[in-house]
């Protein structure tokens, strides 16, 4: 699924996730929206357990599941709906199309 007429690289809409144990459910991003424009970066800042790894993670296909789960939410990269990609799909884009850069201390 694509979309035209935009000049977004990465659109998160409405994104939830949640990490469930069987004792709880940790509720780790809640209703995310954030775009990056063409030639722009964006920075994650926030306290630790804010949700930053994590919206990273959903973006790469990368949740671990379990115990983490995806429960709503868009993520469109480059005009494509990108979410719920198959395995070999969102392995082809990793690196090429899109990464994560982790802080080191």
């Amino acid at each position: 699924m694509s979309r035209e007429n935009t000049n977004n690289v990465l659109e998160i809409n409405d994104l939830y996730v949640e990490y469930r144990t069987r004792d709880s459910v940790v509720k780790a991003v809640n209703g995310l929206e954030l775009s990056i424009k063409k030639g722009k970066a964006l920075g994650l800042v926030g306290e630790t357990g804010a949700g930053k790894t994590t919206t990273g993670l959903a973006v790469l296909g990368l949740v671990p599941d379990p115990p983490g789960v995806v429960t709503g939410g868009q993520i469109i990269l480059r005009g494509e709906e990108i979410l719920g990609r198959d395995a070999k799909y969102l392995r082809s884009i990793r690196g090429k199309k899109v990464s994560m850069i982790f802080r080191i201390r």
